[in-house]
């Protein structure tokens, strides 16, 4: 019995491989596969009748270029310097000899670039104070190609802008202001200028953050940061969103190569077009002033003043007969209240005052020995004071 059982699954072993070898070589002698059944697509015709098909979409921001790059200027500045042909003739041994030489020196042409904002169709252009300083002459270098002599009509050191103009006609591109409060952390931003003197140069980047002050770079400050590669040169281009609107005046970068590290910090265009007009309507700008010297409060000058915030002004100094002086401020008064709005620190408390109008009065709120009070302070006009 147990013979004929090998037999058997041996006999079965043979069948199966003789099966399966057929079937691998001639498998139309196999059984037989059920195949998939075929489905089938309506026609392209019956998906445009069901309905619209959405445009695909693209990651080109070239429409918000080509809107505000014929805005984009490039600047040039130029002026005299005295250079002396040989220094050895400033040395005391050979001025012994030759004595002081008038002729030794000679003017030599120091030229400066930089970028700028047609603001309006007349021919006002904003740009940086720093890359027109000291200008003996300013030229301006439209998209077009055109080259003209460009006038200043004012500069504001404490925020860094100046506004030229230029006599082109009645037609310029200007740019379209973008709406500030709209700004945000994270917003995609171009800048555009002319970095190195190459052409007009757009790079992308994103607002990396908003407010940022306590740089020691202007008087006033309230910078965008952004991630957008700002490099020499591009200082007075234009930082603009998607739309190609016009949110800040390049102005700063961080850097310890000199060229770009993803820091770079533009001015408002709310500061920016606040300093145009007046500069437009005055030829200067006027602010408000209080003549005291602050500095912000940390928590050891709290303790040490036995005060209970760590916010507001700390008064430092007073100026002698200056408005915060005629109303009773004195030295370690902490400010933190005027016009009812409150300060956060030294910052805040500069633009709120630069914001008023010289000649009204407001009341000031302050603390003296931790106890509050309340004075009226007439303000005065602030003063050309040594950019810091």
């Amino acid at each position: 019995m147990k013979k004929l059982w090998l037999i058997f699954a041996q006999t079965l072993t043979v069948c199966l491989g003789v099966w399966a070898v057929v079937g691998l070589f001639r498998p139309e002698w196999g059984l037989p596969i059920q195949q998939p059944r075929p489905v089938t697509l309506p026609p392209p015709a019956a998906h445009a009748a069901s309905g619209p098909v959405a445009a695909p979409t693209t990651n080109s921001f070239s429409p918000a270029v080509q809107a505000a790059i014929p805005s984009v200027v490039n600047v040039f500045t130029s002026k005299q310097v005295r250079r002396s042909q040989n220094p050895l003739l400033e040395d005391p041994f050979f001025k012994r000899f030759f004595g002081d030489r008038q002729d030794s020196e000679e003017d030599e042409p120091s030229s400066s670039l930089g970028s700028g904002v047609i603001v309006s169709k007349d021919g006002f252009i904003i740009t940086n104070n720093h890359v027109i300083e000291a200008a003996d002459e300013i030229k301006v270098a439209l998209s077009d190609g055109r080259k003209l002599t460009a006038t200043l009509v004012g500069a504001d050191p404490d925020t860094d802008l100046a506004v030229l103009k230029i006599d082109a006609g009645k037609d310029l591109p200007a740019i379209h202001f973008g709406n500030p409060e709209q700004v945000k952390v994270g917003d995609v931003v171009l800048a555009i200028g002319q970095p190195f003197g190459f052409g007009q140069t757009v790079t992308l980047g994103i607002v990396s953050a908003l407010g940022r002050n306590h740089l020691g770079l202007n008087t006033f400050e309230n910078f965008i940061q952004t991630d957008a590669a700002i490099n020499p040169g591009n200082s007075g281009g234009a930082l603009v969103d998607h739309k190609g609107q016009l949110i800040g005046i390049n102005s700063a970068i961080y850097s310890q190569s000199g060229g770009s590290q993803g820091i770079g910090f533009a001015i408002p265009v709310t500061t920016a077009r606040n300093v145009m007009e007046q500069i437009i309507q005055n030829g200067s700008v006027t602010r408000g002033w209080i003549g005291v010297e602050v500095q912000d409060l940390n928590a050891e000058l709290a303790t040490s003043f036995n005060l209970d915030t760590s916010e507001g002004a700390l008064i430092a100094g007073v100026v002698r007969n200056g408005p915060a002086d005629k109303a009773g401020v004195k030295s370690g008064d902490l400010l933190v209240e005027i016009d009812g709005k409150t300060l956060k620190d030294s910052y805040s408390m500069l633009d709120i005052i630069a914001a008023l109008k010289p000649g009204i009065s407001v009341k000031v709120r302050l603390l003296r020995n931790n106890q509050s009070q309340e004075v009226m302070l007439t303000v005065g006009k602030r003063p050309r004071l040594p950019r810091r």
